[in-house]
């Protein structure tokens, strides 16, 4: 089955104390999209400017990525810039250039309102209601989701969770959307708002969902050095929803399993610049990183 995906499409400029890249390929959808293609097809909506390199387009394309979805408008390509310390889960944002995205407004192909699984990455909730409003029938619908959209956009937000089957966070966003500092605690305050599956990223702590078969903690793959974090979240739930669509039987029978190959996409994420890793590593090397973080996790 293919995974539908929706989000921002964007070029980087990352700088952290070792390494500056100007204008890398990012955003939700794109770091999402190529975590995703490792499992199944693909296809992301998306907006670029006329500006966007066509590198990037074959980069799409190599990993089978489905593009009748993205529109090229006239303008300039969302771009944001950043800035990591020697701490990488601390970095301030230095210029952030909307462009085409500041107008975009997703429209599907017909054949792409029929995908089974539907991943809304983190866009504006208005912009994830306007997906839905077009879709018919997915099977499972996860949303992503950010802190500026808790402060600017809170009332379509609190709209969007009875919507949605899965709804992904990072632990600060839950503790501002619940006011609970017990994550746990904050987890059942947010199925009361919608969703039957909640995942809460904990960055290299990895992951904890709650569901109808309860608690799973997911760690993350274990690495020696992080060059970039910049999209690993994107890349964990696009893995995990990749994974999803490929494998058979029920959400519940597999979501464990796929947060486990969602948390190794998103550690060869971390070990590039941008998707510089990720579109290099195969298969092969997931399943090998899987059957490594089975063994530090048994006993």
């Amino acid at each position: 089955m293919s995974v539908l995906i929706v989000g921002s499409t964007a070029l980087d400029s990352i700088k952290t104390p070792k390494a500056e890249n100007p204008k890398l390929l990012g955003g939700s959808a794109s770091h999402a999209a190529v975590a995703a293609s490792f499992f199944g097809p693909v296809k992301m909506v998306g907006v670029v400017g006329e500006d966007f390199p066509k590198k990037y387009l074959k980069l799409y394309r190599k990993h089978r990525i489905n593009l009748d979805g993205l529109q090229v408008k006239p303008g300039k390509t969302f771009h944001w810039s950043g800035e990591y310390e020697v701490n990488m889960n601390n970095r301030r944002t230095l210029l952030t250039e909307l462009g085409v995205f500041e107008t975009f407004t997703p429209s599907l192909p017909d054949a792409h309102k029929a995908a089974p699984f539907v991943l809304l990455a983190n866009i504006a909730p208005a912009l994830q209601h306007h997906v839905l409003d077009q879709m018919r029938k997915p099977k499972f619908v996860v949303a992503d989701t950010m802190d500026l959209w808790l402060n600017i956009a809170l009332p379509d937000l609190l709209r969007l969770l009875p919507r949605v089957d899965g709804f992904v966070l990072n632990d600060s966003e839950a503790h501002q959307l619940t006011k609970e500092d017990n994550v746990f605690a904050a987890l059942k305050k947010i199925h009361q708002l919608g969703p039957k599956y909640v995942i809460i990223k904990k960055g290299s702590h990895g992951s904890i969902l709650s569901g109808p078969q309860g608690f799973f903690i997911a760690p993350a793959y274990p690495l020696h050095k992080v060059v970039d974090p910049t999209g690993a979240g994107d890349s964990f739930v696009g893995g995990m929803m990749g994974y999803l669509s490929a494998a058979k039987g029920s959400v519940d029978a597999n979501i464990r399993r796929a947060m486990i190959y969602g948390a190794v996409t998103a550690s060869f994420c971390c070990e590039g610049m941008g998707v510089k890793k990720t579109t290099t590593v195969t298969r092969g090397a997931i399943e090998q990183r899987v059957k490594e973080l089975a063994k530090l996790t048994k006993f």
